[in-house]
């Protein structure tokens, strides 16, 4: 599997030092029944006490090595493989950290996190089952077969039958085996989607009342795990009882074939006994293998679903060196601060797995400074535009610019470093109010903190919530309301001072009053603002106004000449003002 490829140089001592343990120790394993032969044949049928104490203690001298080979083994392999699966985990989150925008929605994030536990974990146990007990179980079966062959050629026939008969069934577990566990994967993601999003919605599944319908929905999730975790298990429940029947039949063979030919002098009674020894070394080990087996294939099941996020399509590269065509005086600073200016130049875009274009031949720009309001119908590509500043996506068609260059020809971390969103839908970490607000800037101080609370009419109820700025959120912010996450989140935007600020439709939850203050503030940022809103009474305020209708632009302009000459933003006006011009 190319996953252990990718990481076996890193481990390629310590796996070194525990392969040549666990063989070193199956070695001494193997002598074990050799060398009881030789206290049966040498010492006691011949009465020879020398020969057995002999004999005994070079058998206690090669068990004390095993030991010590087995505990340096143990630890090694645990050392290894837990540094393996940290480094694969880290490798995981990093990769997912730089999905493209495509690869997040291609791969559900229950499935992710999936792939982030249970499959990796399945990796990991296998990794460390190469270095403790997986590479010694073959071992012991071949050498098994080697000395009991060296003991007495007649007798190992026996010994081949079972062998074989043991390598059909082994056979037929793995195919059967590969499929089910690949099913497998898939039900336990798709019941860790419908929990998480039990858990994300669990407001408003109270407050509809639909919990029958989401036991329904959780129900028919675990039935497909069960019935897959049965189908699963029944493969191991059939074959693992008939190897040890085989290997048992064949135990009962040898005491059989070797009373016969010990009535002809063919064979010793140690040779049997060390005969009998290793056929139940066999059976350990064919037991073993069955198992190392299923181990494998739910550990390649899991490497392919791992490698499938290794192989997504990552964001836009974010090189330390600029491109050739980016026009900057600092050419070696990535960060290179931008002036603010912004253009759509005919630009066209569609969602990845979508033939309706979200945005259809946008064109319009914003100088330095301006403010922009964007407004329309649900649906009419709003927020499209805001992911394609941030390049979360490309455009099909045209051109964005920014002071003059084409958002392409920008590392995403420049573009990114000169933007910064509220997003409609706020998102707040587990944390204190200040650490969420310190996102948008880490080097800000408590008093720039505070200031910028104050810019988005925050300042006060932080300060009355228990603790402060220090005050803990639950994950998302549950602990407080929906206005107060739309504030905490425009401060995170506000502190980064960035060139390009984007609002987009985050004072919804506000009343007119704060609003309104809210946006004065956004008003005195130097930078370049563009406010998505659904309200004329934030956006009649702006320096331009673009109007959009089903992705495409149908004005472009100030109030007062859209008032007179744009249908679709006269449509939205008489809809929310009255004839008196207040707002309903």
């Amino acid at each position: 599997m190319r996953i252990y490829k990718k990481y076996f140089p890193k481990f390629k001592i310590p796996f070194t030092v525990a392969v040549t343990c666990v063989t070193l120790e199956a070695f001494c394993d193997l002598l074990g029944p050799t060398l009881m032969a030789r206290v049966i044949n040498r010492g006691i049928l011949e009465n020879d006490m020398d020969a057995v104490l002999r004999w005994s203690l070079l058998m206690l001298l090669v068990v004390l090595i095993g030991a010590c080979l087995a505990v340096t083994r143990s630890i090694t392999a645990a050392r290894t493989s837990s540094r393996f699966g940290a480094d694969l985990r880290r490798d995981l989150f990093k990769k997912i950290m730089s999905f493209s925008e495509e690869s997040t929605d291609k791969i559900q994030t229950g499935s992710l996190i999936t792939r982030m536990t249970n499959d990796t974990s399945q990796v990991t146990l296998f990794a460390n089952g190469i270095m403790r007990i997986f590479l010694k179980a073959p071992i012991i079966g071949t050498g098994s077969i080697i000395f009991a062959t060296i003991l007495n050629p007649r007798l190992s026939l026996v010994i081949y039958s079972v062998i074989a008969v043991i390598a059909g069934l082994t056979i037929i577990s793995i195919k059967m085996s590969y499929i089910r566990f690949a099913k497998l994967q898939i039900a336990l993601d798709k019941i860790n989607s419908v929990m998480q999003e039990y858990l994300l919605g669990i407001r408003l599944i109270k407050a509809f009342g639909t919990y029958d319908d989401e036991e329904q929905r959780f129900e028919n999730a675990n039935e497909v795990l069960k019935t897959h975790s049965i189908s699963t298990q029944m493969v191991v429940a059939v074959i693992s009882p008939i190897i040890g029947l085989v290997t048992g039949l064949g135990a009962t063979l040898v005491i059989y074939f070797g009373s016969i030919l010990f009535g002809i002098n063919l064979v010793e009674p140690g040779d049997i006994a060390a005969f009998i020894a290793y056929m139940s070394q066999m059976l350990m080990s064919l037991m073993m293998i069955t198992n190392i087996f299923n181990v494998f294939v739910r550990a390649k099941a899991s490497a392919s679903r791992i490698e499938e996020v290794f192989e997504s399509e990552e964001d836009f590269p974010t090189d330390d060196e600029p491109p050739v065509n980016f026009k900057s005086d600092n050419k070696q600073k990535n960060t290179e601060l931008f002036n603010g200016s912004l253009s759509f130049n005919n630009v066209t875009f569609s969602y990845p797995q979508s033939s309706t274009p979200a945005i259809t031949d946008l064109s319009f720009s914003v100088s330095p400074g301006e403010t922009l309001a964007v407004i329309g119908p649900t649906g009419s590509g709003k927020s499209t535009l805001c992911w394609l500043v941030m390049r979360f996506y490309d455009p099909d068609s045209g051109s964005i610019t920014l002071d003059e260059n084409d958002l392409r020809d920008i590392p995403v971390k420049t573009v990114r470093s000169n933007t910064s969103i509220a997003p409609q839908k706020p998102l707040l970490f587990s944390g204190t109010v200040n650490e969420n607000i310190r996102w948008g800037k880490n080097d800000a101080s408590d008093d720039t903190i505070k200031q910028t609370a104050q810019q988005v009419q925050a300042f006060n109820f932080i300060e009355e919530m228990p603790q402060g700025f220090d005050s803990i959120l639950g994950r998302g912010g549950v602990n407080v309301s929906g206005g107060q996450k739309q504030r905490i989140s425009m401060a995170r935007a506000f502190i980064k001072n960035a060139p390009l600020i984007m609002i987009d439709d985050a004072t919804s939850a506000l009343d007119s009053i704060t609003e309104a203050k809210v946006r004065t503030q956004l008003s005195a940022h130097p930078g370049t603002k563009i406010m998505i809103t659904q309200r004329c009474s934030a956006a009649m305020h702006a320096d331009k106004i673009l109007v959009l209708e089903d992705g495409r632009s149908v004005g472009f302009g100030s109030h007062d000449e859209l008032i007179n000459t744009c249908d679709t933003y006269i449509e939205i006006w008489q809809s929310q003002i009255d004839s008196k011009g207040v707002s309903q």
